[in-house]
């Protein structure tokens, strides 16, 4: 068997930690014996939680950390003062090459100016986005970027393009991958100021795929396969994302148990709803990426469960044997 991709894994970040944390790390290493994974956190608490599960041994380690980075501190103090924190270690072990990638489901701020402190970003690249997969009607869509930069330039934008079509291309398998910036409208002279100075740029820029603006209601349907904003424009759109699927989920459920004949139906309808449904689970396709960092560091959500999990870290091995970064530093050119 070829060599194991190495994953750490934040074990005491998020709503659901350690025990989603270690039950995600388990079944994935239960479903693919090509994945290590190291759980970072208070060694006692991970034992308790792994003790609960029969596992390949060899594929599971644990690495104490003592300390825990709370969602409400400051970034960069917190990263700077609790250098024995499960986020920090993990971090470190991407930098130190101990480890090819570090999952974390806690604090969004930390792992951002960590991922850039720690880790580094790779030479010439401005700002790392981050960059979920986001279910569509005709499969999925990567959001770049979703959280790490509010106040971003056009430059920015143009390399969250750049590498958002590598992405799309090598680990999804998307040739050619339609690249389209968030807009109000269609129309090239449409947009606040960013858009505007972006757009000629994108449609001037040799290797990706631009083919103009993309309005919100699009998005859905898959008009795009890179889709690019600056993170404020980006987070809405996810949140909202998730919120309407959410409820869209609630109200057919209560639709369908409301009557005597809505529930006949509804076992009827059954199979083909459940398999509807699951393709717009955005916890099937991991976390995001913070794309252009020196090594791999992914976000989950917070409130991830063990599924999310288990498809964040399996999500590595792609990005690690397709190996992102290497073509990152060979396809966008960089200043000196």
């Amino acid at each position: 068997m070829s060599e194991r991709v190495h994953v750490a894994v934040d074990a005491m970040g998020g709503d659901h930690a350690p025990g989603e944390i270690v039950k995600g790390a388990v079944d994935a290493v239960k479903e693919r014996p090509d994945i290590k994974v190291t759980l970072v956190g208070p060694e006692d608490a991970v034992k308790k939680e792994l003790a609960n599960y029969e596992y390949p041994k060899e594929q599971i380690e644990i690495q104490n950390a003592t300390e825990l980075i709370e969602m409400a501190e400051p970034p960069v103090m917190a990263i700077r003062k609790k250098k024995d924190s499960s986020i920090v270690v993990g971090l470190n072990m991407v930098k130190h090459e101990e480890a090819d990638a570090f999952v974390s489901a806690g604090s969004t701020g930390a792992l951002l100016a960590g991922g850039q402190l720690i880790v580094g970003r790779i030479r010439g690249i401005e700002r790392p986005p981050l960059a979920p997969l986001i279910p569509t009607k005709t499969g999925v869509t990567l959001l770049v970027d979703c959280g790490a930069n509010v106040d971003a330039r056009a430059s920015h934008l143009v390399q969250f393009a750049q590498m958002g079509s590598i992405y799309m291309e090598h680990v999804v398998g998307i040739k050619n991958p339609r690249v389209a910036i968030v807009n109000i409208g269609a129309e090239e002279e449409k947009g606040n100021a960013l858009v505007k100075e972006t757009f000629p740029l994108l449609k001037a820029c040799e290797g990706i795929n631009f083919i103009g603006s993309i309005e919100a209601r699009e998005i859905p349907n898959g008009a795009a396969d890179v889709i690019v904003c600056e993170a404020f424009v980006g987070n809405v759109i996810l949140k909202l994302y998730e919120g309407l699927a959410g409820t869209l989920v609630g109200v057919i459920k209560k639709g369908l148990m409301s009557t005597l004949r809505s529930k006949i139906g509804a076992a009827l309808a059954l199979p083909a709803l459940k398999k509807t449904l699951k393709s717009f689970d955005a916890s099937a396709y991991g976390g995001a990426p913070l794309l252009g960092c020196k090594g791999l560091v992914v976000k989950t959500h917070g409130s991830a469960k063990a599924i999310e999990v288990k498809n964040s870290i399996i999500q590595c091995v792609t990005f690690k044997q397709q190996a992102i970064n290497e073509k990152i530093k060979e396809n966008i050119l960089t200043e000196s």
